[in-house]
């Protein structure tokens, strides 16, 4: 797995503190100039750059069968696909939109080992649209339960968000409700379960990532 940086700060995201020095840096230059109103434009800018990279600790409901939601966001598509893409197999899929206005930073949905990593550039088309999820520049992640099964989530960029983090390579082990990475200024993450999953959620539902249940997997 990829070293997540340490974070220097609290509840920030480590990808957030070269925004917010860089802000602090032109706040001294306004003051040495001087120029106040520029000073003031900028420390808006720091508090916009804190809040929008916060990262607040989640905990994650208990169960093996749990599939839980990879980001902060709304509920934007709940549909069967017969060949989801990179795994091409029949997939119960969940699309969630991330506005500005939401925690960025992604969690894995479920624990297992990582089978594939799939980075893809693309265009702009707006990320709360279903054709976002391959127009658009994404990453995905398949991951491998210890029972076989196996889940994928797509990292996708939208109009403004052009930078996605993720900490995850072949072969890595992770845990479900874990760091995985983070998307910058609005996208939306897409989640594949396969098919013998009950989906837990509908269409303009609010979820958190690291605490929602998307699905649970039927044994039977």
């Amino acid at each position: 797995m990829k070293k997540r940086k340490q974070s220097l700060i609290p509840g920030l995201a480590p990808e957030g503190l070269p925004f917010a020095l860089i802000g602090v840096l032109l706040v001294v230059i306004c003051l040495v100039v001087p120029g106040w109103l520029g000073a003031l434009v900028f420390c808006v800018y720091i508090a916009f750059t804190i809040w929008f990279f916060r990262d607040p600790e989640r905990v994650s409901p208990f169960g093996d069968d749990l599939i839980i939601s990879p980001a902060d966001g709304r509920v934007v598509e709940v549909e069967y696909v017969e060949k989801a893409p990179y795994t091409n197999e029949p997939a119960r899929k969940v699309g969630i939109f991330m506005s500005p206005f939401n925690v960025h930073v992604n969690r894995s949905p479920v624990s297992g080992v990582v089978e594939g990593v799939f980075y893809k550039q693309g265009g702009f088309v707006k990320a709360d649209l279903p054709q976002a999820s391959l127009a658009n520049e994404h990453n995905a992640v398949i991951i491998r339960r210890d029972d076989g099964a196996r889940v994928m989530f797509m990292q996708v960029s939208g109009l403004v968000a052009r930078r996605i983090v993720c900490y995850l390579e072949n072969g890595d082990r992770v845990e479900r409700g874990s760091r995985v990475g983070m998307i910058r200024f609005g996208s939306r993450v897409d989640v594949y379960m396969p098919p013998r999953v009950e989906v837990g959620v509908k269409v303009g539902e609010k979820v958190k990532a690291g605490e929602n249940i998307l699905g649970r997997l039927a044994w039977s």
